[in-house]
């Protein structure tokens, strides 16, 4: 009964965390199904996720120092998707005013809310990092995983090696959260896979309803290649690792703070 208890926090909790994602599927799903008057699909979608991104904030949701790491995965995303698509990796085939080289401006809330979810979480489940690298790994192996995004149109894709040097940094590190006061522990990897897994099942669910498109989806929709989530499995790791290298640095500087102020006091 116990074990009942706490999945069932569990799943509220991430629920909870997951309230962004929910509401861009929402959105795709509405917006697919009823056509909305005066603006583009595409248009309506970023209005949307900016009212969203703005009654997070005020409703405390969200923090400040949580909007300002979105913002920055925002802007990764947004790179990542202008490139991609110029290269054809996919494609999003509706008009819209707020389209910069072929890509929409809401795309980058799609990379946003996985910064927001992993936040959130972090936030809920009192999320924290046990045998973490250094920096001097951690920082050098998420520039390179980022990186293959787009060197690989034009070099060898090293994805597979990537994945096997995050085996071997992270072989001893673990990720311990809280749950009605009892702490868990999972291998840092493991969990690596799990999101990356269910971000491929949301991808699905977002092509679906039209969010983007990939050429063999053109014609009609499948099911989006099990490869992907090879992708998505390195995208999650970066988004990991840039949240927890944000994460440490800023413990860091509260902590440096703290000590300076407890020094002054006496």
């Amino acid at each position: 009964m116990k074990a009942i208890k706490q999945l069932v926090r569990f799943g509220w909790e991430q629920a909870l965390s997951c309230i962004f994602p929910v509401v861009i599927f929402a959105s795709l799903a509405i917006t697919k199904i009823i056509e909305l008057p005066f603006l583009p699909r595409y248009d309506w979608l970023l209005l949307i996720f900016l009212l969203m991104q703005w009654g997070m904030l005020r409703s405390g949701l969200e923090t400040r120092d949580e909007l300002k790491v979105i913002t920055l995965f925002h802007l990764i995303g947004l790179s990542l998707e202008i490139f991609k698509v110029n290269m054809g990796s996919w494609t999003y085939p509706e008009e819209a005013y707020s389209k910069l080289f072929g890509v929409p401006l809401y795309s980058g809330f799609m990379y946003a809310s996985v910064a927001s979810y992993l936040c959130q979480a972090w936030r809920r489940l009192r999320v924290e990092l046990v045998d973490w690298p250094s920096f001097l790994l951690v920082v050098p192996l998420g520039a390179a995983i980022y990186l293959n995004f787009f060197t690989h149109h034009f070099w060898l894709d090293i994805r597979w090696w990537l994945s096997g040097l995050v085996m071997i940094v992270f072989w001893k590190s673990w990720v311990t959260y809280e749950i009605g006061g009892i702490k868990y522990r999972m291998p840092i990897a493991l969990s690596f896979v799990l999101i990356g897994f269910f971000i491929w099942i949301a991808e699905n669910i977002a092509t679906f309803f039209g969010a983007w498109q990939y050429p063999n989806q053109m014609e009609a929709w499948s099911l989006v290649h099990l490869g992907k989530v090879s992708s998505w499995l390195l995208l999650v790791i970066v988004s990991f690792l840039i949240v927890a290298t944000l994460k440490q640095v800023k413990g860091e500087t509260s902590a440096k703070v703290d000590g300076d102020r407890l020094i002054n006091s006496h």
